[in-house]
C-alpha cells in the first residue's frame, strides 16, 4: 500500500511544478485537465501526510518508552498513534479503492409509473419530488427534458437532467424498482395498496463516440404534453426518435424549436445506447463478482416506502429508516451513504480475494 501511496505523492509533486509552468498556464485545456488530476490525488495525498507523520510520532515514542522519566508520556504517545494509524489505514484503504470513472459526471434521471394504475403515477411524482428536494439540499440543478403527466396527477414518465458536482456518485444505486404501501388516495375502504415505479439513472457522457446511422432512425414530431400554460408549445415541435436496432426511444419536448428539441434527443439517444452497452457489459461481469450493489435492472425491487409505518427499507442492504416522511422531503443522506459504505466494504473485500 505504502509503495502506492509514495507514487500518488510523486505524482501530486510533479503536478504542482508542471501547473505552474508557463506553458500548462498558456493553455487552458491542459491546465483544466491537470488541475482536476491533482485534485482528485488531494485528499488521499493530505490523509497519507496525516499517516506519515503519526508513524513518525510513534516511531519516536517507541525510543523513549525504556526512558524512567518519559515513559509515561512516551506510552500516551505509543496509544494515541497507533489508534491514529489505525484510523488513517482504514481511511487511505477507501481512497485507494478504483474509482469509477463517471462518479463525477451529471446524470439523466428517468422515472416511470409501473405497477398500479394512476397510484404508480402518482408515486413516481412523489419520487420526482424527493429527487428534486435532495437535489436542491446539494446545490444541484434540474433541467426537465420530457415529461408525460399521469392523469390523475404525477408522471407515467418523467425524465430529467441533474447537474452538480459528484452526481452520478450520489445517485448511481437509486436504479432499480421502488414499490411504494400505502391507502391511495382514491380507495374508498381504507385499505393499503402496493405499487410501483422505475427509475433509471444514465451518467451524462460529454462525448459519446457512438456512430448512429440516420437509416436507423425513426423520428416522430407532435404538439407537446405538459403540466400546461405558456411554456407548452403548441406547434409540432416535440421530437420523439426510435433507434429502430435497439429499440431505444427518447422523447424530448422541452425545448422551444424542434431543431434543439432533436439535437438534444439525439444527444440522449446516445447515452441510453451507451448505457445499454454499459449495463449489458456489467451483466456479463456481475454473476462472477460478489462486490457490486445490485444489477440495476429496472425489475430489481430495491426500495419499499411504507406510509403506514413512516419507513424506508432498501432491500439490498437490510437498511431501514423510520423516517419516511422526511425522506420524501429530500432526507436521503442517511440512505445514500448506507449504501456507499456497503459498496467500498464490497470492493474492499472484492480486492482482498
Amino acid at each position: 500500500m505504502e509503495n502506492r501511496l509514495e507514487s500518488i505523492l510523486k505524482r501530486y509533486n510533479e503536478l504542482t511544478e508542471i501547473l505552474s509552468s508557463q506553458e500548462v498556464l498558456n493553455d487552458f485545456e491542459k491546465l483544466k485537465t491537470l488541475s482536476k488530476e491533482q485534485k482528485d490525488l488531494e485528499e488521499t495525498v493530505n490523509v497519507y501526510k496525516e499517516y506519515k507523520t503519526a508513524k513518525q510520532n510513534l516511531d519516536e515514542a517507541k525510543t523513549l518508552v525504556n526512558d524512567p522519566e518519559l515513559r509515561e508520556m512516551a506510552s500516551l504517545e505509543i496509544e494515541e498513534n497507533t489508534a491514529k494509524i489505525e484510523e488513517l489505514t482504514a481511511k487511505l484503504e477507501i481512497l485507494l479503492i478504483p474509482k469509477d470513472e463517471n462518479d463525477g459526471k451529471n446524470v439523466i434521471m428517468e422515472i416511470r409509473g409501473a405497477a398500479g394504475g394512476d397510484e404508480a403515477n402518482i408515486f413516481a411524482g412523489d419520487l420526482y419530488r424527493m429527487y428534486t428536494y435532495y437535489a436542491n439540499n446539494n446545490g444541484w440543478k434540474i433541467e426537465v427534458i420530457n415529461e408525460t403527466p399521469g392523469a390523475s396527477g404525477g408522471y407515467s414518465q418523467v425524465e430529467f437532467l441533474i447537474k452538480g458536482e459528484n452526481v452520478y456518485s450520489k445517485l448511481k444505486f437509486e436504479s432499480g424498482s421502488h414499490r411504494v404501501q400505502r391507502v391511495p388516495s382514491t380507495e374508498t375502504q381504507g385499505r393499503v395498496h402496493t405499487s410501483t415505479a422505475t427509475v433509471a439513472v444514465m451518467p451524462e457522457v460529454e462525448t459519446v463516440n457512438i456512430e448512429i446511422k440516420e437509416s436507423d432512425i425513426k423520428m416522430d414530431v407532435y404538439h407537446s404534453s405538459g403540466a400546461g400554460g405558456q411554456s407548452v408549445n403548441t406547434s409540432n415541435s416535440a421530437v420523439r426518435l426510435t433507434h429502430v436496432p435497439t429499440g431505444v426511444v427518447v422523447t424530448c419536448q422541452n425545448e422551444r424549436s424542434q431543431v434543439k428539441n432533436h439535437e438534444k434527443a439525439l444527444e440522449i439517444l446516445k447515452m441510453k445506447i451507451n448505457d445499454e452497452i454499459m449495463r449489458k457489459q456489467e451483466a456479463e461481469i456481475s454473476s462472477e463478482r460478489k462486490n457490486k450493489i445490485g444489477t440495476g435492472d429496472r425489475s430489481e425491487k430495491i426500495r419499499t416506502y411504507n406510509y403506514p409505518q413512516n419507513r424506508v427499507t432498501d432491500h439490498r442492504i437490510g437498511f431501514s429508516i423510520m423516517e419516511l416522511d422526511k425522506v420524501m422531503d429530500g432526507y436521503l443522506e442517511p440512505i445514500i451513504e448506507a449504501l456507499i459504505t456497503e459498496d467500498q466494504r464490497l470492493k474492499l473485500e472484492g480486492n482482498n480475494e
